[in-house]
């Protein structure tokens, strides 16, 4: 409520006091952002293939709603005001009528001359960060899938990774 002005502010602290829901909404996503304040950044850790497996099967078993269910939800929620919302879908649906013809591209005759050849640029390796993975999951799984099996076939670091069932025999050898 920091970034609102004093009339915003105040308006949403009354809608607070009298809708429970929203009150849980904001107590739950204050719990996340202290959680995530609280906690240790960490760029010296390592994970295992294991772990890429397991991440990118908990992203393909999230359901995904349709384009239809959020539009529905989002005209449910707000309860629109027909008079706002009848234009707004109206230029829409013109915009969306419009894009064929908007990214139609040109038609170019095949050049007569020889035609110098661009190399693509390389892709850079992005570091193996949980930011990094969520920044390609969410352009496309399949390009999370490949990053992961391309960062898992690498050479291992030659720091040592300790797993627990490492250190159980380390302790049980003491």
């Amino acid at each position: 409520m920091d970034t609102l002005n004093a009339r915003d502010a105040s308006a949403l602290r009354a809608h607070l006091e009298t809708c429970a829901g929203c009150r849980a909404y904001l107590g739950e996503i204050s719990s996340i952002v202290e959680k995530l304040d609280a906690a240790e950044v960490r760029s010296d850790i390592q994970t295992s293939e294991v772990f890429h497996q397991r991440v990118t099967a908990r992203i393909r078993a999230e359901p995904s709603l349709s384009v239809w269910q959020i539009v529905a939800a989002w005209i449910g929620a707000a309860r629109v005001n027909w008079r706002v919302a009848l234009p707004v879908l109206a230029a829409t649906g013109i915009v969306i009528a419009a894009l064929p013809f908007l990214m139609r591209r040109p038609t170019v005759a095949a050049p007569t001359t020889v035609q110098a050849m661009l190399t693509p640029r390389a892709k850079a390796e992005l570091a193996p960060s949980i930011s990094n993975y969520q920044m390609v999951a969410n352009r496309s799984l399949d390009k999370l899938d490949e990053l992961l099996t391309r960062q898992g076939n690498q050479n291992p670091s030659p720091a040592p990774i300790y797993t627990a069932s490492a250190l159980a025999r380390a302790n049980s050898m003491d």
